[in-house]
């Protein structure tokens, strides 16, 4: 049997939950955005990416949330809410289920935040700039060609 690719309509559905998962979406905005019934994009949804558009949703929440604890120290209710799930026990049951451990003992098996401390560019370009300049930068001026 050939996979027949994703009509247009699902991908556009799929890139809005990749997009704004954050927010408080819904199946019936994902519906909205594909253009279909609720019950008929459910339907499609799950035939063309192998789960319902709720369980695909709740894993891109949960692998930001990942992805969060291990890189951030920002508290667990504060990366639940900023996934855009609003229970801290549904939460912590789903992150468990998908990933075989609590939250807070997944965030444990990581190094803590701080070993991922990232420098801004700005900071690395300007730190890295040249410390004796030439281009007139030096409060010389420069010697008159004849």
């Amino acid at each position: 049997m050939t996979s027949v690719p994703p009509a247009r309509h699902l991908l556009r559905a799929r890139d809005l939950a990749d997009a704004r998962y954050f927010e408080p979406l819904t199946v019936a905005d994902l519906a909205s955005a594909a253009g279909l019934s609720r019950a008929h994009f459910s339907e499609q949804f799950r035939r063309a990416f192998g789960e319902s558009p709720h369980a695909y949703l709740l894993t891109r929440r949960l692998e930001r949330a990942a992805a969060l604890l291990r890189m951030t120290d920002r508290s667990v209710a504060d990366i639940c809410v900023g996934v855009g799930l609003q229970s801290i026990g549904s939460f912590t049951t789903s992150f468990t289920r998908m990933f075989g451990m609590s939250p807070t003992a997944y965030r444990a098996s990581f190094p803590p935040a701080a070993a991922h401390a990232r420098i801004p560019a700005c900071v690395l370009r300007a730190h890295g700039r040249p410390k004796h300049r030439t281009f007139r930068e030096d409060g010389r001026t420069p010697p008159r060609i004849a």
